[in-house]
């Protein structure tokens, strides 16, 4: 299944809030899960110093990874097909 990194400006976030978002993402995946869409969230890579914030999906489409992004409120900049190279 592709991989799709959605990237993120999440400048002067509170640890609290980003933990609040990574939530979102991962329940409302697991709700389009339950409703039949084929998609996962993996994991997230954030950096403090510049709020840059990368998310990735795993999923069927581009489009299915923003509607979970929409759905849970959460801001991104773009969505792009990744690799995701975890040994």
């Amino acid at each position: 299944m592709p991989v799709f990194m959605v990237e993120r400006n999440l400048k002067g976030i509170s640890m609290e809030d980003l933990a609040g978002a990574q939530k979102a993402a991962i329940g409302t995946a697991e709700t389009m899960r339950a409703g039949g869409d084929q998609i996962r969230y993996i994991r997230s890579t954030f950096s403090p110093g510049d709020g840059r914030c990368m998310c990735l999906f795993e999923s069927d489409t581009p489009a299915q990874v923003a509607r979970l992004n929409d759905t849970a409120g959460l801001p991104y900049t773009q969505i792009v097909e990744a690799l995701d190279l975890t040994p």
